[in-house]
């Protein structure tokens, strides 16, 4: 058999990966040094999340020598993120070729996991990503790294407690946890939640559902379903219906026409991910507002999911203003006038970055400082929506809106969704996110060790482990011939 520097990715089974990742590993002397000085009862770095933020944050961490780390996940193991909760696309959208979460490891990529198990014709065959499939790889990410995932604890409350944080949490026997450095890493609703329009707020639970909630498609058979809006999830949820046997869905889509072209994917690159952060606050702000004004479009093969069935309709200029209760289902009323009944409603309207929503901070949400306290945009290109992202420090730690009267803001680190107007998509979407753990974790180092820098200095002068222990040369006077003749 071929040893392990010979063979290719190729069939080289799963096994065979994992130890030449580990002899990889091994190479660069992963994990790093362990130089946190240890405080007793104390936690260095909680993670919140076990996804694929969460996971690369940890191994950039650890890469790094930072190893006194837990990290939680409200949900049971193998469900962690949307991948098998309310994403229910196909396939990613993301190209195949990403290196993702690998942090430049060759044989943590996803290539690297499909190509050892079903070599590299089936790697060219496939087009994208299956969404459970994607679930898969993260999973043995986890168990070969051996990430320790604490499942089912919930983090509820976050409090200073001098210069740490006071975690109170659920699902694990310690009531509370007490931590240095806190860093969100949840995802795409990571600071807000689900976007709830105020037209459904009179309107029984039983008649809409969130494209983030959990759904009965099944119940939906031979229902008219209403799909307010028409993103990624919006169609995603369409296609779910259809294929469960709804009897007609109709996308009611406020904008004129479709969305076709991804404006992010058109400017990608290392230069883009490594320099937003440095751009003045406009140009952060343009690029952002344009994104979101031009919308990015559902995927190609989400959308033919859709278009497939002829009993779904795409209707544009629909903007809706109320929705009614009616004896069958929900009357939907639009801003030119017009209306239209559903047996149910689904909400594809994304999610809203709002601090405020995270229960987790208290009151002291409303002291964190955003983007619409610090910047007003030119005409045109207003956006109420974007102004509520925090305005993060560079650090991703959140700054406060009244210098203060929350310091202990500056130990908790955005890495998810809501970073992206200041520092880029860096910490939540597969393109950028090992960029952005490696900038995480410089960023936590420099803090962890500038609060220690005493220790540190210690450690420098007690340091006595001599590498010349005398016998090595031998002193001579100057003039004094040597042996060969020389002065010495």
């Amino acid at each position: 058999m071929p040893s392990l520097e010979t063979q290719t990715l190729d069939n080289l089974g799963l096994p065979g990966l994992e130890a030449r990742l580990k002899e990889n590993l091994g190479c660069l002397l992963y994990p790093g040094k362990d130089w946190v000085p240890p405080r007793a009862g104390v936690t260095d770095i909680v993670i919140i999340g076990g996804g694929m933020c969460g996971m690369v944050a940890w191994l950039s961490l650890t890469t790094g020598g930072m190893r006194n780390i837990r990290v939680l996940d409200q949900a049971p193991k193998g469900r962690e993120g949307p991948w098998l909760t309310y994403a229910r696309m196909e396939t990613l959208r993301s190209p195949k070729t990403l290196t993702g979460p690998a942090f430049g490891h060759g044989t943590l990529t996803f290539q690297a996991w499909y190509r050892a198990q079903f070599g590299s014709e089936a790697w060219e065959a496939l087009d994208k990503i299956p969404r459970p499939m994607w679930m898969e790889y993260l999973q043995w990410y986890r168990e070969t790294l051996e990430i320790p995932i604490e499942n089912g604890v919930s983090v509820d409350q976050v409090a200073p407690e001098g210069n740490l944080l006071r975690l109170s949490v659920s699902g694990v026997e310690a009531e509370t946890i007490l931590c240095r450095k806190l860093i969100f890493a949840t995802g795409r609703d990571g600071t807000g939640g689900p976007n709830i329009p105020g037209f459904v707020k009179d309107l029984p639970r039983d008649l809409w559902a969130h494209s983030a909630d959990e759904i009965d498609f099944a119940a939906l058979r031979n229902k008219r379903v209403a799909v307010i809006g028409v993103g990624a999830s919006a169609v995603d949820n369409a296609a779910e219906a259809l294929e469960h046997g709804a009897a007609e869905v109709r996308h009611l889509v406020r904008r004129k026409e479709m969305p076709t072209i991804n404006k992010m994917m058109g400017i990608g690159s290392f230069g883009f991910t490594a320099g937003f952060a440095a751009l003045p606050e406009e140009w952060r702000w343009r690029f952002m507002q344009y994104s979101f004004a031009t919308q990015t479009p559902p995927p190609h093969g989400s959308t033919l999911r859709v278009s497939r069935h002829d009993n779904a309709y795409f209707h544009f200029d629909k903007e809706t203003i109320r929705i009614e209760q009616r004896d069958t289902g929900a009357e939907i009323f639009f801003a030119d006038g017009t209306s239209y009944c559903a047996d149910f409603v689904i909400l594809g309207t994304g999610f809203v970055i709002d601090p405020m929503a995270r229960t987790e901070f208290g009151e002291t949400a409303g002291n964190i400082l955003l983007w619409q306290d610090v910047y007003t945009p030119p005409k045109g290109e207003e956006n109420a929506d974007l102004g509520r992202f925090p305005f993060l420090n560079p650090d991703f730690t959140f700054r406060e809106k009244q210098p203060g009267t929350a310091p202990w803001l500056s130990h908790v680190y955005c890495f998810n969704y809501g970073a992206s107007a200041s520092l880029g998509k860096i910490s939540g979407d597969i393109p950028g996110i090992s960029e952005g753990a490696a900038w995480l974790a410089r960023e936590v180092a420099a803090k962890l060790y500038a609060e220690d820098v005493e220790a540190h200095w210690q450690g420098m002068l007690d340091y006595d482990t001599p590498e010349l222990v005398g016998h090595e040369w031998e002193p001579t006077a100057l003039g004094q011939d040597s042996p060969e003749g020389k002065v010495a």
